[in-house]
């Protein structure tokens, strides 16, 4: 075999599997891998590591690595740093489990929803789409600019920041504002 031909092989399938892998956005540096589950993954992102110890804290991890098919939209640690201070620490008492449980769970919506979905029901419904989340919270899309934008049940606004992470059950959004419930 000549070495052109080997060259050549081998730079189709650098470029093949480059391919694969840009599908998929970094989230936070850190690779994000289709055939992986939202926690596989999540536990990978530096930027997440908040989200994670909370959804550990919440007794979520099991559920979330189920079947799904689950969109979450996932707050970015300093979106939790921009939390009242103390916030965090608080709700991750066992104590404060409940009230956990019905944040994290208003960022997880049942089902596979790519952005260009939420961009077509915002579209289709005049300029905001309201969707239930798993915690029964209302959070409502909203694009401007061509970037998707999501209100939670208080009125404040977070950012999509890396849409479409696709997961085996189902795709992360990775969003810059903790959502929050009325209460």
């Amino acid at each position: 075999m000549s070495k052109k031909i080997i060259v050549t092989a081998f730079l189709g399938l650098v470029l093949s599997t480059g391919a694969a892998f840009a599908k998929n956005p970094t989230v936070g540096g850190a690779a994000m891998f289709p055939n992986k589950n939202i926690i596989q993954n999540a536990v990978n992102s530096p930027i997440n590591t908040t989200l994670v110890a909370a959804v550990k804290a919440a007794g979520l991890v099991e559920t979330l690595s189920g079947p799904g098919p689950f969109t979450v939209l996932a707050p970015t640690n300093a979106a939790f740093d921009a939390l009242p201070a103390g916030t965090v620490a608080t709700l991750l008492k066992p104590e404060n489990k409940a009230t956990l449980v019905k944040i994290l769970t208003c960022h997880v919506i049942a089902g596979n929803v790519m952005a260009k979905d939420v961009m077509a029901m915002v579209k289709a419904d005049g300029g905001s789409h309201t969707v239930t989340t798993v915690g029964g919270c209302k959070v409502t899309f909203s694009t401007s600019g061509g970037k998707v934008y999501v209100t939670d049940e208080k009125g404040d606004k977070a950012l999509v920041t890396t849409a479409n992470v696709r997961q085996s059950n189902g795709v992360i959004h990775v969003i810059n504002k903790v959502l929050l419930p009325k209460m």
